[in-house]
């Protein structure tokens, strides 16, 4: 039972009367009260008769349409009565029959991709376009899929299609030497290193110069770039992190090399290492032997002839595409993180150099780099620093999984990894096998929807993640970059 809303009341009170009042005023005083009340009872029945009074004039003015409509042939009726169906649908057809309902894109600014499978327009994609309309916050990329899913053409049609908008391309190395025909084709330099071959590099060079550096500023760089790399060789090939003692014995070793020589190479610090010039109770000796004999193996082991001498080239920051070729050196993954660790300290004076436009960097096969502490840092440094030297980095690997390989649960080289993974705001899934579905939907929080699409990808189609929007993209080839970039021609016999 409703309760009817309380009615405003006049209520009258005398708070103090006089002590001995008179019976003629007393009286006076009430019917006063009494008067007060009854006018105001008088004013709301009043109201009340208004407002009665207007909404039945209101609708006697009002007319309304019979219950079966009008009559005659402005009716249009049909004879009989009409009847639809009921009819009952999925989103995604219902998403076709009112294309309304589709995602509208990233905008027609930056490179073609291809074909948006849901929506069948097309599709264009630019890490730096998305970032300085404030659609990401980091222009990295992690790009994953099985073999022969398509995914090093997306990564060759990304970086050379950018060419055109004035982007570089640098690639510290090329396990397998698919991007050296690309380089060539572009007019780049492909660097081709490798047992027998005549290109050497110095990983100790000063490099490139970036503009707006004191000399001051060039020879502390320079210094803590040369302890950065040879640090990073040593715990490479050690397999483990250098103690205090090592570190001193390397600077040490590197601070005499540069004292007695201009341009330092790696057999002058092995030497220091083994032999100090300035050690009488040979304590510094003992204490840079095994860093010395680790050194060593760049020298006089298996990787001798490529970093242990004068550099044969000569980088050249202004080419549009720079690659080193790292295919004729698959003896061991140690040896290929060694090669990548030398080559992209080489690279990276022009990496870090904030006036050198935007660039790519793609770090192909990047497994084999995760695995070492040392170049997973230097990584994570790069990330880092992507969106103040205008880097877009790309990480290229074949299932999100790899990433429980790198260090222990709970370790600093797996809070390095996912911290890359963190750290890029576009991920593309390609085509996955059914048990990696569970592990690739945590990593990158896919939706039940989004999981079930992976397993029935085809060749060259991708899931799209760009911070929390979602893409199904068909990625197209030109005749000419089909032929350029396929790297199945061998394994298919042609």
């Amino acid at each position: 039972m409703s309760a009817r809303p309380e009615r405003e009341r006049l209520h009258t009170a005398v708070l103090v009367a006089p002590a001995k009042e008179k019976r003629r005023l007393r009286k006076q005083r009430r019917q006063a009260a009494a008067q007060l009340a009854a006018e105001q009872h008088h004013r709301e029945a009043q109201a009340q008769r208004e407002k009665a009074a207007a909404e039945r004039a209101e609708q006697k003015a009002t007319h309304y349409l019979p219950a079966a409509g009008e009559s005659g042939p402005a009716a249009l009726r049909s004879p009989g009565r009409f009847r639809l169906p009921r009819h009952q649908d999925t989103s995604a057809m219902l998403a076709g029959a009112y294309p309304f309902l589709a995602e509208g894109g990233l905008g027609s600014q930056g490179v073609f991709v291809g074909q948006d499978l849901y929506s069948g327009g097309s599709f264009v994609y630019d890490p730096w376009v998305l970032y300085s309309r404030g659609l990401i916050t980091a222009p990295n990329i992690v790009l994953a899929g099985i073999v022969g899913s398509g995914k090093s053409s997306l990564t060759k049609s990304l970086y050379s299609r950018s060419l055109a908008f004035g982007r570089r391309v640098y690639i510290p190395g090329d396990p397998k030497g698919e991007h050296t025909a690309v380089a060539e084709a572009v007019g780049g330099r492909a660097i081709k290193l490798g047992h027998g071959l005549p290109s050497r590099l110095n990983p100790l060079d000063e490099g490139y110069r970036p503009a707006g550096l004191s000399n001051e500023q060039w020879a502390a760089t320079v210094a803590s770039r040369r302890r950065d790399l040879i640090g990073a060789l040593t715990e490479t090939v050690l397999t483990r992190p250098m103690t205090p003692l090592e570190h001193t014995a390397i600077d040490t070793a590197l601070s005499a090399a540069v004292r007695q020589n201009t341009v330092p190479i790696l057999p002058m610090i092995v030497d220091h290492l083994l032999a100090p010039s300035n050690d009488p109770d040979g304590r510094l000796t003992e204490d840079g032997r095994m860093v010395g004999h680790a050194l060593r193996r760049l020298v006089g082991g298996d990787l001798a002839g490529l970093f242990d001498g004068p550099s044969t080239e000569v980088f050249d920051p202004t080419l549009p595409m720079i690659s080193l070729d790292l295919s004729r050196v698959t003896e061991n993954s140690t040896l290929i993180s060694v090669l990548m660790t030398c080559s992209s300290a080489w690279m990276e004076a022009a990496l870090l150099d904030p006036n050198g436009g935007q660039r790519w960097c793609v770090y192909d096969e990047a497994w084999r780099l995760m695995s070492h502490p040392a170049l997973l840092r230097r990584m994570d440094a790069h990330w880092r620093l992507a969106r103040a030297y205008g880097i877009a980095n790309m990480m290229i690997f074949h299932k999100i999984t790899d990433l429980d390989n790198v260090g222990d649960q709970g370790s600093a080289m797996r809070s390095l990894a996912n911290s890359l993974l963190a750290n890029a705001e576009t991920r593309i899934i390609y085509r996955q096998e059914s048990d990696q579905l569970g592990a690739t939907a945590r990593a990158l929080g896919l939706t039940g929807t989004e999981q079930s699409l992976l397993p029935g990808l085809g060749v060259g189609q991708g899931l799209w993640k760009i911070k929390g929007r979602s893409f199904v993209i068909a990625h197209q080839l030109h005749p000419a970059e089909f032929a350029l970039f396929d790297t199945s021609s061998r394994a298919a016999g042609g």
